[in-house]
């Protein structure tokens, strides 16, 4: 047995990972889980993904998450929960402190607005066929994320990145690294459309 052959016979799950049409700007960044399911040594066996969490922020990468998600919850017949992170307004403090009426309003605003933008995407994961919930949250995006992600106990998480570039991220962080340093599901990261090309 050679090749694909051996492949079948010994991961069954790895040829529908292997033949999920997947865009051509996805990178793993984090497949394996930090702890094996299986015991010991990690199988692709262990990579069946049922349960998918696509945080979005209607960002210009929102558009090739939601397209990774989609032929991921196909390949694997998983679900998937959309979540948006809604970041809190810095409040201040002392005479320039912002009223809590106008931070509560901003907030509520963002939530009906981030709502109405999440109904959307739902349609097109429930018009291909697939299980699809959506929620907004208030936070900071990466904890919040984390926290989401195992509240639904999702086997990966699909989300973007922004590319800000390194200094960025080294002196603010990025969502993303975030997320992949904590997590104990595996995280594909979708990068930016390509800012020279």
């Amino acid at each position: 047995m050679h090749g694909r052959e051996c492949v079948r016979a010994c991961f069954p799950g790895a040829m529908r990972l292997a033949n999920a049409k997947w865009p051509a700007s996805a990178k793993m960044c984090a497949v394996l889980a930090k702890e094996p399911l299986s015991g010991g040594r990690r199988t692709v066996l262990d990579w069946t993904m049922k349960t998918l969490l696509v945080p979005v922020d209607f960002s210009a990468v929102t558009e090739k998450v939601i397209e990774a998600a989609l032929a991921q919850a196909k390949a694997f017949r998983g679900r998937v929960h959309l979540l948006h992170v809604i970041q809190p307004p810095v409040v201040g403090s002392g005479e320039f402190a912002l009223p809590v009426e106008i931070v509560e309003e901003a907030v509520n605003t963002n939530k009906r607005n981030a709502l109405q933008k999440l109904d959307g995407r739902l349609e097109t994961f429930r018009g291909a066929g697939i299980e699809c919930s959506a929620s907004t949250v208030v936070g900071a995006p990466d904890f919040a994320i984390l926290e989401e992600a195992a509240k639904i106990e999702a086997d990966a998480i699909i989300m973007g990145s922004h590319g800000h570039g390194r200094l960025y991220d080294f002196l603010v962080g990025s969502t993303a690294s975030g997320v992949i340093k904590r997590t104990k599901c595996a995280v594909l990261v979708i990068p930016p459309a390509d800012k020279h090309g």
